[in-house]
């Protein structure tokens, strides 16, 4: 039986809104149902659920928690494959389709410009989001694993040799595992995994002597959906500093329910996806430093990430667009942005 304790747990994690920094825009919680949807009657004062609580507060956000299945109010606890959408993230799509629905940064008419301003000022809400240095080492993806395709591709095809060597935790994610397995075996490189303890948890000591000179780089989530596991990412990096290698988090699981600050980790790159995190599907994000994606060749060609074109060669934008090659998901984004 679902508890409404249960539920307070597994509420779509929308307190990061609550609890971030003040780059974040304050909101209030609304009562007013979307659309045709009829909201839910108030919890009685009397349940663990009471007017203070959070599940109290947001349950009225997300109108898709506004119905019934077999006669009993939508609970909704799967938000580790994908979470619900708060009222305000819709209301950012509808807005976009019907007001100023434009392509970015290709006219100069009032549609483009509002839409070029819109997708640009959520790619600087994502960065003051993570505390990264400045906007333009944010890159705009489909989801994370494209984003882990982008570094596989770029960085990796362009930085890995024979005999170099990329270690993991057998707990990845295969989206963090497979691109490398591809890359892996055009380049020579080797995969070394690390094992987990009797704890069923990454082997902190393992992954720490696995380090060496030949590895390039260290790939590893920050938090994991399936065994729970929180890695201390700060010391991880500095140990991979040590002997020359870059550091990739897989922070899907983190962002959406912790602070994040990529400066205080100081993580090579980072990505996380939209969905879960209360934002639409089909767009996520990378992080790099800006130094390490301005020696980064481009992914995909096309679109917004050449400067110039000739019959024999291109000149490449300057990161990020470098690594947004096409129409993009615009709305998508500024969907992302309203979190």
């Amino acid at each position: 039986m679902v508890t409404m304790e249960s539920f307070v747990l597994k509420l779509p994690p929308s307190f990061r809104i609550i609890k971030q920094s003040p780059n974040c825009t304050n909101r209030t919680f609304r009562t007013v149902p979307f659309a045709s949807a009829t909201a839910p009657a108030p919890l009685s004062t009397d349940s663990q659920l009471g007017p203070g609580s959070l599940g109290y507060l947001t349950r009225p956000d997300f109108p898709i928690l506004h119905q019934e299945l077999n006669g009993k109010r939508l609970v909704y606890l799967d938000n580790a494959a994908t979470s619900q959408k708060p009222e305000p993230v819709l209301n950012a799509l509808r807005n976009y389709y019907e007001a100023y629905n434009s392509n970015v940064h290709r006219g100069i008419h009032y549609l483009s410009a509002k839409a070029t301003d819109e997708y640009e000022l959520a790619r600087q809400k994502i960065a003051n989001f993570i505390n990264a240095s400045e906007g333009r080492e944010i890159v705009f993806t489909r989801n994370a694993t494209e984003a882990i395709n982008l570094v596989a591709y770029s960085w990796g095809m362009s930085n890995l040799k024979k005999g170099d060597e990329v270690v993991l935790t057998i707990a990845e994610h295969h989206s963090s595992i497979v691109p490398w397995q591809f890359v892996a075996q055009k380049t020579g490189a080797v995969l070394k995994f690390v094992s987990l303890t009797e704890d069923e948890v990454p082997d902190l000591g393992k992954l720490r002597e696995t380090l060496s000179r030949q590895t390039k780089l260290v790939v590893v989530h920050h938090v994991s959906n399936v065994l729970a596991s929180v890695l201390p990412i700060d010391e991880i990096v500095s140990w991979a500093h040590e002997v020359g290698a870059k550091v990739l988090v897989d922070a899907c699981q983190s962002v959406p329910h912790m602070v994040v600050d990529v400066k205080s980790l100081n993580a090579d790159f980072l990505v996380a996806s939209s969905h879960k995190m209360c934002g639409p599907t089909g767009i996520g994000f990378l992080y790099g430093k800006s130094d390490i994606l301005a020696d980064m060749p481009p992914f995909l060609g096309g679109g917004e990430m050449i400067s110039d074109v000739y019959l024999d060669y291109s000149t490449y934008a300057e990161p990020p667009s470098r690594f947004e090659a096409g129409t993009p998901a615009i709305g998508e984004a500024i969907g992302l942005g309203q979190q």
